[in-house]
């Protein structure tokens, strides 16, 4: 099990504050892009969570860690636990974005905290980004990374007899390369089998969780416009299972997996 101590976890605490200020017309391009990656049939600018097609990170090559992440200590702080996945994300929309014109995304580090879990310590970091046009904020999103130690291997989930409810979606390998190209996510366990399982441990390639928070958010507009959108993953989804997706209340929906673990939780609010 992987143990943080206090000294490295003040050492890390150290980067809450720090900031990235970026700038880019927002190409109608990438939206399109990020829009068929997603499996957006139609070509309105009504995109789930469309500000995820801008500011994409760009390392050098250089600059690139074992895992296809950009190496940590730049932005992020220099955590030493193994594993980083993207966990949470709660986001609210101020204002529509215009594509074709100039933007600026703030990036900070808002906080860096440990805690407890069946691998080891968990050491969440969380990212506060501000997306502005014309002087005003559009967008604004509290993202949550986790880090964690190896642990064990991760099995398949047997699937249930009964499937669970919901609408069934099971992406393929190429649906996966196609959205981790438009986000320019090199993370090598949504593409690199051989990694996946060698490494991470992990029985199959992983679908990624901004993936399956899009095609939430696709589901919650069928209710209204998007005022916030939240979801936190809670297990793993992995190629070659179906996914089932379903409302579970007023502004509330689920993805859930074969087995009939809920594998992530989102909540909406509309205008």
């Amino acid at each position: 099990m992987g143990g943080v101590s206090e000294a490295q976890l003040t050492d890390w605490q150290e980067s809450v504050g720090r900031e990235l200020v970026e700038e880019e017309a927002l190409d109608p391009l990438a939206l399109r892009r990020f829009a068929r990656a997603i499996g957006r049939q139609d070509e309105t600018d009504h995109v789930p969570l469309p500000h995820w097609a801008f500011f994409l990170p760009c390392p050098h090559n250089d600059t690139i860690g074992p895992d296809g992440h950009p190496k940590r200590g730049d932005f992020l702080p220099d955590i030493t636990l193994p594993r980083r996945m993207f966990a949470a994300s709660s986001m609210t929309f101020d204002g529509a974005l215009k594509t074709g014109a100039p933007a600026r995304q703030t990036s900070r580090v808002a906080e860096v905290t440990r805690k407890s879990g069946n691998s080891g310590d968990l050491v969440f970091v969380k990212v506060e980004k501000r997306l502005e046009q014309g002087g005003e904020i559009r967008v604004r999103e509290m993202q949550t990374y986790v880090y964690r130690g190896a642990g064990e291997p991760t099995p398949l989930p047997v699937p249930a007899r009964t499937m669970p409810q919901g609408q069934s979606w099971q992406p393929n390998e190429v649906d996966l390369f196609r959205f981790s190209a438009a986000t320019f996510n090199g993370h090598r366990i949504h593409y690199d089998l051989p990694y996946t399982t060698g490494v991470e441990g992990y029985p199959a390639l992983i679908v990624h969780g901004p993936f399956t928070a899009a095609r939430l958010a696709e589901l919650a507009m069928h209710d209204g416009f998007l005022a916030t959108f939240s979801f936190r993953a809670k297990a793993p989804l992995f190629l070659g299972q179906p996914i089932f997706l379903r409302k579970a209340g007023q502004g509330s929906y689920e993805a859930v997996r074969c087995d009939g673990a809920i594998a992530m939780a989102a909540t909406a609010e509309f205008r």
